[in-house]
């Protein structure tokens, strides 16, 4: 039985969008296929640029895609960027060298991916993005994964990033405690000298009269 797993997510701004990206290229490893699906304006090309980001490529390596129907880039693993909007058939996708591509040594994402379904293995990753009617900003972003591999990135994708850890606070010091003042000394009890009686001074006798 083939493994499969779904998230349903919300992004509230483009830059919410490419940070989804951003968090789907750190994950990406050799052999992953990505479809990405949605209408013109749906964040599509965010995801990608952000996934590139997350796996390393040059922000200005990534091209525009409406220049580019294949294109590689390299990061930390390489990673592949289709866009079929201009693909009329198979026949035509085949002469650009994409099948070449599909399971491979880099990553595979491929923009407008539901033109030809049949262009993509069952076991892959399903980004599809709708815009919500009364908030222009917002994407809803559902997340599908089929088979072991990709139901895993679906799951971790659809978790959402890790909160970051709060530092401990630092322990306050400890007041330092006053240092008991020294007893005072006490006085010296002082005796009383015994007062020396003095002898009355001797009375000399007056010589006899004679």
């Amino acid at each position: 039985m083939t493994t499969a797993a779904t998230a349903k997510l919300a992004t509230g701004s483009a830059r919410a969008t490419h940070a989804l990206g951003v968090r789907l290229g750190r994950l990406l490893e050799p052999g992953d296929v990505v479809a990405l699906v949605g209408d013109l304006g749906a964040g599509k090309t965010q995801l990608v640029r952000g996934a590139c980001a997350g796996a390393g490529v040059r922000p200005g390596d990534v091209s525009s895609p409406s220049f580019a129907i294949v294109a590689t880039y390299a990061g930390r693993i390489p990673v592949h960027h289709a866009d079929l909007y201009r693909i009329g058939d198979e026949d035509e996708l085949y002469g650009t060298g994409f099948g070449d591509l599909v399971g491979g040594e880099g990553a595979l994402l491929v923009e407008w991916a539901d033109r030809i379904p049949t262009a993509l293995p069952p076991e892959k990753l399903t980004l599809t993005l709708r815009h919500d009617a009364r908030a222009p900003d917002v994407r809803h972003v559902v997340i599908e994964g089929v088979g072991d591999r990709h139901a895993e990135l679906a799951r971790k994708l659809g978790a959402g990033p890790k909160p970051r850890s709060k530092p401990k606070p630092k322990p306050k010091p400890k007041p330092r405690s006053k240092p008991k003042p020294k007893p005072k000394p006490k006085p010296r009890s002082r005796s009383k000298s015994k007062s020396k009686s003095k002898s009355p001074p001797k009375s000399r006798s007056k010589p006899r009269s004679r």
